[in-house]
């Protein structure tokens, strides 16, 4: 079953152009990491899938229009973003008190074993908590909800390694399985390439890449070639070339596995560097005349 089904999906902004005509299908219980750079449409596409602003073309989520059945619709799907949206006079126990008041798929219990982890008071209002621990507490109360899907917008931007790192654990722990759907866009590829089971790679408005996480790791390979066979390398086509301390590294799509080891090292590239190496080629003659965000 579709979680997420979009065909022609389009939003501008006046001149600018912010998705241009998307087609996407994302199943029940999957995890998708929406990457791009600044200005791609990331944000936007989000937005227009919480049904925060309108848009052309067929968007369902869920089984509903978002724009049109978002009351219902928010009773299944939960949001981080990178912004805390948690009132700065509020107090933790205020906190738990209200989710409890207005969400009725809220588990007080459940939230509660999740802040019992940290070093949160109760009794400390928001403004008092480092970064780190507002976004602990919005992940605690975000995944004490049983929602079928969670959308999650640069969740771990301005925090440090100890944090993003827990935060990521936690969304696998104890809060992901197969009924439950994760969509986070993030700039931090390699901390989450290890938790999608689905990327899609999006530049001005449109999605250049969508593949598998199982797919990626059987498609593509990245080869330091022996300064020898640097010819013979680059005969078989390699769709991307870097240089790294006088080392020169190709990136293949279907290539020869066994000829490329008699070529140099071969391995399975990060998720960063496919990344560059797509994005990159797009956008060599690419002057940008407009901010889509």
């Amino acid at each position: 079953m579709a979680c997420i089904e979009a065909r022609g999906l389009r939003k501008t902004y006046g001149a600018t152009t912010a998705l241009d005509g998307i087609d996407l299908r994302v199943e029940e219980g999957r995890i998708l990491g929406v990457i791009g750079p600044n200005g791609a449409g990331k944000t936007t596409a989000l937005n227009a899938i919480l049904g925060l602003t309108s848009f052309e073309g067929q968007l369902k989520v869920l089984g509903r229009d978002p724009w049109t059945e978002r009351d219902l619709l928010m009773r299944d799907v939960c949001f981080i973003s990178d912004v805390a949206v948690l009132p700065r006079w509020m107090r933790v126990s205020q906190a738990l008190d209200y989710v409890a008041g207005v969400h009725p798929r809220f588990d007080r219990a459940k939230a509660e074993g999740f802040l019992a982890k940290t070093a949160i008071p109760r009794t400390s209002k928001v403004r008092e908590l480092s970064k780190g621990m507002v976004t602990q507490l919005h992940l605690a109360l975000i995944m004490a909800i049983d929602a079928r899907l969670l959308v999650l917008d640069e969740p771990t931007l301005g925090l440090d390694i100890l944090y993003r790192k827990h935060f990521y654990d936690s969304l696998l722990n104890d809060y992901f399985d197969s009924t439950r759907t994760i969509v986070v866009t993030t700039h931090q590829v390699e901390e989450i390439q290890h938790v999608l089971t689905d990327v899609v790679f999006v530049n001005r408005g449109r999605i250049v890449l969508e593949l598998a996480m199982d797919e990626f790791e059987a498609r593509y390979l990245e080869l330091m070639v022996k300064p020898e066979h640097i010819d013979a390398a680059r005969e078989l086509g390699p769709i991307h070339e870097r240089q790294i301390f006088g080392r020169t590294i190709l990136l293949f799509d279907h290539a020869d596995r066994q000829r490329l080891a008699e070529l140099g090292e071969a391995r399975t590239p990060s998720l960063a560097d496919l990344f560059v190496a797509v994005i990159g080629n797009k956008n060599e003659a690419f002057q940008p005349r407009g901010n889509a965000c």
